[in-house]
Order: structure tokens, then C-alpha cells, then sequence
């Protein structure tokens, strides 16, 4: 624009143009499908609604809260309702986020100085390289195996070459669902110069853990979600770590980050284990039932999985995701995304009568 035109002249493209930083004016911002009227199977949700003497016992929490007052900054309940229910390490920090999706950007910010590289697994969970964007810092990725699995000696060799000061990986691993070898990732937290964090987002559904190992590992901090069992309407994540790491969290935690409604629901459904565990049992029931039934079906190659999704390479993914979005059912397309999940559809697992309907539109596809 020339020097003296009045900025009233100027159009808002060309201010944006001039001012917002070129890495984020590249990006595409991350857009959640509407799902109004569908079975929605794309999104990694418990499927099943509480019990109605819960949902009382919510109401009436939720309408205890003084909602013209700030909440607890410390969220102290929620905290000593997680202690309570993870039982803990003596002496392990804890940190609550407005979904473990604020804690990203904290733990990222944190160690995003001057010169700083974050290091990854690809495919892995795209928020990880977008933070990296976000906080200024060099992202680098290591390609997983064909088979999706940790190509530990490549990821060892990035971690000598790129020194990073943050190391991502998801544990049990989305999109691709699989658990990561334990002793590999032994060897990466033995082998980083910086943070480890191993988002365990799917715990409930996997048959391994290392929160329990936090104290054992100094640079070790495990990110977690409750999204995935059951409430996902409360945006309630949660980080355990090493005292001194919380310390630094919390200098960019944004005070009051928890509103008073989750901090009055989460402890009344985290003390509900029994329920949360038969839910879990049933989803990884169902997932069992979904995977004999599309394993089967001509040209599917479906993948081992501990989360509570079904990963599967099919014949033509576009075709495939626009059959079922025309029978209301909405899934995951992950074509186009990554080399390695060319023709990928991940799927939920849902109710049983939400897996049927799927399953009836999938096994009529020729």
C-alpha cells in the first residue's frame, strides 16, 4: 500500500495481509463437521448417555454453582478428584486444562524458546505440529513404520541430530490406534534432552500406562483427557508430571481456565469408576464385534487397535465415507491427510445399534 493512503482506504485483507504472521496466514483452520441428525462415529466420544439418577445428581450440582462468581483458579476439587481416582505417585504434580487441548498449547509455549525443535511421529495427532506453528517452533516429524508402527532407530536418530526440547507421542497412537512397543518408548525418555510427554488420551481403552512412571523419569509428563469416557461436553484434561514441571505450567495456565460447571459435574462423575469402567468394558466389547465383522469384508485391511476406534484401509475412501455420510452415519476420512493413510476411513466404535448401521451400509458396498 502506498506511504499516505488513509488506513480508511485500506481493505482489512491488506491489514491482515501485512500484520498476521505468513506461517499461520498458510494455515487452514481446524473445522469440526456438523453432525445434526447423524450417527456421529468421527470424533472419538464415549456413545452412551448417563444413567438418569446421574443425570439428577449432575443437575443438582450444576445448579449449586454461583454463576455470577469466578470458579475455584485452582480447581482444587477436580484435582483431588483425579488424585482419588488415578491414585497416583507420591509426590506427582497435576495440572487441569480446558481440555487437554489447552495443555498442549501451554506445555508447547513452555518450551518454545529461541531455536527450540519439537519432534514427533507422523501420522500422529495433527495439533501436535500446529501448536509447534502456533508457539514459533520448528516442527519436526519421523515417519511411523508401513505397518504404523514407531521406527524407534529413526526416532532415536532425530532425537541425536535435532536435540529437542519437546518430544510428542500418543499412547495409544490416533489416527492409527496402535500401542507403541513399551521399551521404545523407554528408550526415547531415556534418550530426549527435553520434555517427553506421552498423551495417553485413550487409556481406558489400552492395556498399558506410564503415569505411574512419572516420578521415575524426570523429564516425563503424561497428558490425559476425560473426552473419551464419557465426557467430552466438559472439556476437562488433565497433565501429570514432576512437581517443578507443573511449577512452570501454571505460569501459563490463563487464571479461572476451568468453569465453575465442570469443576462442580467432574467430581460427581469421577467417582462414578464402576460405571465409567462397565462403559469402557462395552465399548472395547463392541470394538472387538466391529472388527471380526469389517475384517472380512473384501479389499478392508483393518488394523490392530486399543483405543476406541477401528482404523481400515478400504478399496475407495471417498466413495466409502460419501455412502455412509448418505446413510447418516459420519466417520473420519483420513485420505489425503498423510502418505501412509491413503484410503483410511477411522471409525468410533458406537452403540451397539450405531455399529449395526454402519456395518449394514459397509458390508452392501460393492
Amino acid at each position: 500500500m502506498p506511504a499516505g493512503v488513509a488506513p480508511s482506504a485500506r481493505s482489512a485483507a491488506a491489514f491482515v495481509d501485512a500484520n498476521v504472521r505468513p506461517e499461520l496466514r498458510a494455515l487452514t483452520a481446524y473445522v469440526v463437521a456438523r453432525a445434526e441428525g447423524m450417527i456421529k462415529l468421527d470424533a472419538m466420544e464415549n456413545p452412551f448417555a448417563l444413567p438418569e439418577h446421574l443425570r439428577s445428581r449432575v443437575a443438582a450440582a450444576a445448579a449449586r454453582v454461583a454463576v455470577n462468581r469466578y470458579p475455584d483458579g485452582e480447581a482444587e476439587g477436580v484435582k483431588a478428584a483425579l488424585r482419588a481416582t488415578l491414585a497416583l505417585p507420591a509426590g506427582a504434580g497435576i495440572i487441569v486444562g480446558n481440555g487437554s487441548d489447552e495443555l498442549l498449547q501451554i506445555i508447547t509455549s513452555t518450551l518454545a524458546r529461541p531455536g527450540a525443535s519439537m519432534l514427533a511421529a507422523e501420522p500422529s495427532f495433527v495439533m501436535y505440529r500446529m501448536n509447534a506453528i502456533y508457539a514459533g517452533m520448528r516442527y519436526v516429524g519421523v515417519p511411523l513404520t508401513a505397518d504404523f508402527g514407531l521406527d524407534a532407530a529413526a526416532f532415536l536418530r532425530a532425537i541425536e541430530a535435532e536435540k529437542p526440547a519437546l518430544v510428542y507421542l500418543a499412547y495409544p497412537n490416533n489416527p492409527t490406534g496402535n500401542l507403541f512397543a513399551r521399551e521404545d518408548v523407554e528408550r526415547v525418555l531415556r534418550a530426549a534432552p527435553g520434555l517427553v510427554v506421552i498423551d495417553e488420551a485413550y487409556y481406558a481403552f489400552a492395556d498399558a500406562s506410564f503415569i505411574g512412571r512419572v516420578m521415575e523419569f524426570p523429564n516425563l509428563l503424561v497428558l490425559r483427557t476425560v473426552s473419551k469416557i464419557g465426557m467430552a461436553g466438559l472439556r476437562l484434561g488433565y497433565a501429570v508430571a514432576a512437581p517443578e514441571w507443573i511449577a512452570e505450567l501454571n505460569k501459563l495456565r490463563q487464571p479461572y481456565n476451568l468453569n465453575a460447571l465442570t469443576q462442580a459435574v467432574a467430581p460427581v462423575l469421577l467417582a462414578e469408576g464402576e460405571l465409567l469402567a462397565q462403559q469402557a468394558a462395552l465399548i472395547r466389547a463392541e470394538r472387538a464385534r466391529l472388527a471380526a465383522r469389517l475384517s472380512v469384508l473384501p479389499g478392508v485391511r483393518l488394523y490392530p487397535t486399543q483405543t476406541n476406534f477401528v482404523l481400515l484401509r478400504v478399496p475407495d475412501a471417498p466413495r466409502w465415507f460419501a455412502s455412509l455420510r448418505d446413510a447418516g452415519i459420519l466417520v473420519k476420512s483420513l485420505h489425503g491427510g498423510h502418505p501412509l493413510l491413503q484410503h483410511c476411513l477411522r471409525i468410533t466404535v458406537g452403540t451397539p445399534q450405531e455399529n449395526d448401521a454402519l456395518l449394514a451400509v459397509l458390508e452392501g458396498q460393492r
